[in-house]
């Protein structure tokens, strides 16, 4: 841990052992410290390399120290704190949860240099440009010894069984068209089949004009508990992956009918269960939604478009917390960072499907 004074001498530690593998990929630096040269401070986080974390157990970040705070990839806050600044993140526990990203960017510090950097400048493309750096990046990953190290543990599965009915049931009432999620027994999985599915039921609302509003929900006991893990690992080759997720995925139809599209969301929605619904114009979520991003702990980044659509809702520092910690954010939380919309108080699981309905 460093005093914002020491960042400049800090950050000119090389980076990479000989053998090109990251040491101390995350550095805390502690807001309460001797300030020093704040300037030169900013420059050295901006240009440093190194995943920045800030933390501080004041009430509140003093308004000069706040250049400094949007230059770190995240800031820890206590929760007693407003925390209306998307550059911070109230923990009830500031050291323990400092302590705790430490160790997930140790235990996977490729993961977690690329993602930092991938937030930090990719917010300035436009979106098909920034989906692009994000699948590279993916890729890149899917090639790394992190990931093969989760494949590794998690051990050989076999591939999950075809649809016994639609994936996904589509219905048009007047000029709305009900799109739902329908593998419930795999908690509507990202896979192959319904994401398939998924994007020709988008591709539909956008060559049909008639069509003014989306309404995009999940049948069973979550929206979607992202990826189908079964299938990580079984695309033919790194290029392939890059351009199914680019060119085949939803992320960009869900990004151009964005203005049409109301999400509801329940239960756990994990990964592409929450990196799509971000890219909707309105999220609607029960009380029963919990958010969770766990890609870098499987050595990747969010690869359904989630730096994409995410930081744009809620912030790269924020984003970069979810993504670091793996956490589970509850639905009110969600909602006072601006991920969700809105709360109800009526589960989409409650919802009959359109192949229900009478």
């Amino acid at each position: 841990m460093v005093a914002p004074a020491a960042l400049p001498a800090d950050l000119a530690v090389p980076l990479l052992t000989e053998g090109g593998r990251p040491t101390d990929p995350l550095v805390v630096v502690d807001l309460d410290g001797d300030p020093g040269d704040l300037a030169a401070a900013v420059q050295a986080a901006e240009t440093g390399g190194r995943v920045l974390v800030g933390r501080t157990t004041r009430a509140a970040v003093p308004p000069e120290l706040m250049a400094l705070v949007r230059a770190l990839d995240v800031t820890l806050v206590p929760d007693d704190e407003d925390g209306k600044d998307r550059a911070v993140v109230p923990v009830p526990d500031v050291l323990a949860t400092t302590a705790a990203l430490h160790r997930a960017a140790s235990t996977n510090p490729q993961a977690t240099l690329l993602l930092a950097a991938l937030l930090r400048w990719s917010g300035g493309l436009g979106v098909p440009d920034a989906l692009d750096a994000e699948s590279l990046t993916y890729s890149t990953l899917l090639g790394g010894p992190e990931f093969r190290s989760w494949l590794d543990r998690r051990g050989p599965r076999p591939l999950p069984p075809p649809a016994a009915t639609d994936p996904v049931l589509v219905e048009r009432t007047d000029d709305e068209l009900r799109i739902t999620l329908n593998r419930p027994e795999r908690r509507n999985a990202y896979g192959r089949q319904l994401r398939d599915a998924l994007v020709a039921a988008l591709e539909l609302a956008e060559w049909d004009d008639s069509i003014r509003r989306v309404h995009l929900d999940g049948a069973g006991p979550s929206f979607c508990s992202g990826g189908d893990l079964d299938e990580f690992g079984t695309t033919p080759d790194l290029v392939t992956a890059h351009l199914v997720r680019t060119r085949g995925g939803a992320a960009l139809p869900m990004h151009r009918l964005a203005d049409r599209v109301e999400v509801r969301l329940h239960g756990a929605c994990v990964g592409a269960g929450i990196e799509l619904p971000a890219y909707a114009a309105r999220v609607v979520a029960a009380p029963d939604t919990r958010v969770r991003l766990p890609e870098v702990a499987m050595g990747l980044v969010p690869g359904a478009g989630g730096t994409v659509s995410i930081p744009r809702r809620i912030g790269r520092w924020r984003t970069f917390y979810l993504a670091l910690s793996g956490d589970y954010v509850d639905a009110s939380t969600a909602l006072a960072w601006g991920l969700v919309d809105e709360v109800v108080d009526v589960s989409a699981a409650a919802v009959p499907p359109p192949a229900a309905r009478s």
